[in-house]
């Protein structure tokens, strides 16, 4: 049976972080599919390593019987590291099956409230009848943390759209397939770079971006030295186009749990008369496509 809620991860080095992503879409996800490299490479050929205490951690997780492992050959040596990322998610969508909401989040990023961002998804069940003749994209916004510090994180002030979900996955750029978004009035959390340097340096030389830094000695200099006493004296933070994060906030927490609690989601989202116009912007835009 279709229109199910089908949600997809990739388990690649940050697989702990699974534990704290996959929670909040357990109960409203009607299936969930974790694509993991047989051969445990990254999309770079790095391999790392899985404690079988994960494993153990997901079996007993799984009180419902709702996830499975995906093993495949998810490296291509032939492919750049962005080309085998949107090979895996394609081949992970197909796996997920058409015809169902086909929603991925990464392992770093954490839904606030997964069941009202189902609710607004099965809006637009119609689309789901013809997928490739009607695709569509749905959008959230997230927001991107930069560093725990100081007893809190920083983040950046302004959220981002993140497309999560399709109907047809003719993925052209990781999770992004280029036709009409829908946008939605929901927030995920993305920790992205909010990691200890090991980890983050491991994270630019395997990622699908792994060749797009142009300055990463530079970038990491100023990610390790801004802290809660100097961000507001700085701007321009990204790693790729670094006004593309122009300027930073600081929240207490230190952990995603506090963060959940201390945010003022009102004051971060965008507001829904916003959400309609960019929405009518995209019709239109896509309307004799």
């Amino acid at each position: 049976m279709m229109k199910k809620i089908h949600v997809g991860f990739l388990l690649s080095y940050d697989y702990e972080k699974l534990k704290k992503s996959i929670p909040p879409v357990y109960k409203a996800a009607d299936h969930i599919f974790i694509a993991i490299d047989k051969d445990l490479r990254t999309w770079s050929g790095e391999t790392f390593k899985v404690d079988d205490s994960f494993f153990n951690w997901l079996e007993n997780f799984d009180i419902d019987n709702k996830i499975t492992l995906y093993r495949d050959d998810f490296y291509d040596p032939n492919l750049k590291a962005i080309e085998n990322d949107n090979r895996e998610r394609h081949m992970l969508s197909l796996k997920m099956g058409i015809g169902n909401w086909l929603i991925q989040i990464d392992s770093d990023e954490y839904f606030l409230d997964f069941e009202k961002f189902v609710k607004d998804l099965k809006k637009y069940d119609r689309f789901l009848k013809k997928p490739k003749e009607n695709n569509i994209q749905i959008a959230l916004y997230s927001l991107n943390l930069y560093k725990y510090t100081d007893g809190g994180v920083l983040y950046v002030k302004k959220p981002t759209k993140a497309v999560v979900a399709t109907n047809y996955p003719n993925y052209k750029v990781a999770r992004v397939t280029r036709k009409r978004i829908i946008y939605t009035k929901n927030l995920l959390l993305h920790e992205s770079i909010a990691r200890d340097e090991e980890e983050l340096l491991f994270k630019f030389d395997n990622w699908g971006h792994n060749t797009d830094m142009k300055d990463k000695k530079g970038f990491i200099e100023k990610w390790r030295t801004t802290n809660k006493s100097n961000y507001k004296e700085r701007e321009d933070f990204f790693y790729i186009e670094p006004e593309k994060w122009k300027y930073l906030e600081f929240c207490e927490g230190e952990n995603i749990y506090e963060l959940k609690k201390n945010l003022d989601i009102n004051k971060i989202i965008p507001s829904s008369i916003y959400i309609v116009a960019k929405n009518l912007g995209q019709y239109f835009k896509h309307l004799f496509k």
